[in-house]
């Protein structure tokens, strides 16, 4: 008899720990889209060992109200851009840390010096992932100054990043301003994309605006080069239609070579999120207004085991806050 209960015991505990596990994580997904996007991809196992190895030199902080960002902390170089968030005063319940502005500990493992214009000068720091980065404990991220995080969803008419569903209620779960963005691709329509987007990414208030991230990929099936015309088509259907659906106006994320070539001097009324890793984006992008620096792709951070892209708001906590809020439209240079 004691055998059997025994037994019995192990039984019950092992149906305990299988029905722990949420239906949306247990549900087979779609297979891994092939095509690059912007977040980083795993790096090799030696790489990741530095990488714990650095997170790890610092002391874990687990206790929000000590890395929050006093209400005169850090404003903006004059160069920068305009946004918004609100400091807080103690570590409240994460529903609730939304809008608090945590200092960023983040390092980096190919750190740059961008001249008189620092990531560090900057007062909200945030992230952006995929799959690539696996596993992420968002509590200790955010905790380590990732104030938001831009979340890869969709690429083409039928691809979903595997981490998706479980990114995007992670970071909401940790406090993070979350947002969700789409990697374009040339060779399906506009419309197929877009649909697909709104498809698989929920309309939840006080989501960050959806992002269209458009770019050369020199790894994609798709070798077509449209025309710039063609391009700017493509892009403003796809924006019109999701701008439509969750009352946003959606951001463009792009890197140098793509913007000089197609979008210099277009999309005047909207927001921008630029990747600069060797310059300041004045200098990549002359005149151009943004919301968001993609300031590298080699970020180490405790939460994550690889590597990890790193970002900034173009403005003080306050201006966060009115950004969120609605208050301010678009960023200074």
């Amino acid at each position: 008899m004691r055998i059997q209960a025994a037994v019995a015991l192990l039984g019950a505990l092992y149906l305990a720990a299988c029905s722990s596990t949420s239906a949306i994580d247990v549900l087979s997904v779609p297979v891994p889209s092939q095509e690059v996007t912007n977040s980083v991809r795993p790096s090799a196992p030696a790489e990741v060992a530095k990488a714990n190895i650095a997170a790890a030199e610092e002391a874990p902080q687990d206790d929000l109200a000590a890395a929050l960002v006093p209400p005169a902390e850090v404003a903006p170089p004059a160069a920068a851009a305009a946004a918004v968030v609100k400091p807080a005063v103690a570590a409240p319940a994460a529903k609730d840390i939304e809008h608090q502005v945590i200092r960023h500990r983040f390092k980096d493992a190919k750190p740059i010096n961008f001249g008189r214009v620092q990531p560090h000068h900057y007062a909200v720091h945030g992230v952006d992932v995929s799959r690539w980065q696996g596993e992420i404990n968002w509590p200790r991220l955010r905790a380590h100054g990732a104030n938001f995080a831009y979340i890869k969803a969709t690429d083409g008419g039928d691809h979903l990043d595997p981490m998706f569903k479980k990114n995007w209620r992670g970071a909401h779960e940790a406090g993070l301003k979350r947002g969700a963005y789409h990697f374009f691709y040339w060779c399906r329509t506009a419309g197929e994309q877009a649909d697909w987007f709104i498809r698989n990414v929920p309309k939840v208030e006080g989501a960050l605006p959806p992002v269209i991230d458009v770019e050369y990929n020199g790894e994609s099936r798709c070798k077509v080069r449209l025309s710039r015309k063609r391009i700017l088509e493509k892009m403003k259907v796809f924006m019109d239609k999701l701008e439509a659906h969750y009352g946003q106006r959606p951001i463009i994320y792009t890197a140098p070579d793509f913007y000089a070539d197609n979008l210099e001097g277009e999309f005047l009324d909207y927001p921008f999120w630029l990747r600069a890793v060797a310059k300041h984006p004045s200098k990549v992008y002359p005149g151009r207004k943004w919301v968001f620096w993609q300031y590298s792709g080699s970020g180490l951070s405790q939460g994550v085991n690889e590597k990890i892209d790193l970002n900034v708001f173009n403005g003080s906590p306050k201006e966060w806050r009115d950004w969120l809020s609605g208050s301010t439209v678009v960023a200074r240079r």
